[in-house]
């Protein structure tokens, strides 16, 4: 399993118009393969960040929905939205042994 990280910075103004794109977008990752699940934060003392977590099967399952029409398509309208482009961490849990 993995863990994705996307962090986004709002543009001013556009949170409201930005709650409303972000939830078109998650119905179309919830049909992704390999897609577990996900949650959104806002940053407390900076609300115009904001933070996805997501959970996949593997990396693949990442990358194939990262490099999907659908994902680009349903990011499109987010992105300009943005004041900067989203920045995009995948983890894996290291082992401690």
């Amino acid at each position: 399993m993995i863990k994705v990280i996307i962090e986004r910075q709002i543009a001013q103004d556009m949170e409201s118009t930005y709650e409303s794109e972000v939830k078109r977008a998650l119905k179309g990752v919830m049909g992704a393969n390999g897609f577990i699940s996900g949650s959104s934060y806002v940053d407390i003392n900076q609300p115009h960040i904001r933070t996805i977590i997501t959970t996949w099967d593997n990396l693949a399952c990442w990358n194939r929905w990262y490099a999907s029409d659908l994902r680009r398509t349903s990011n499109y309208n987010l992105n300009q939205l943005l004041q900067q482009e989203e920045k995009v961490k995948v983890l894996q849990v290291q082992s401690l042994s």
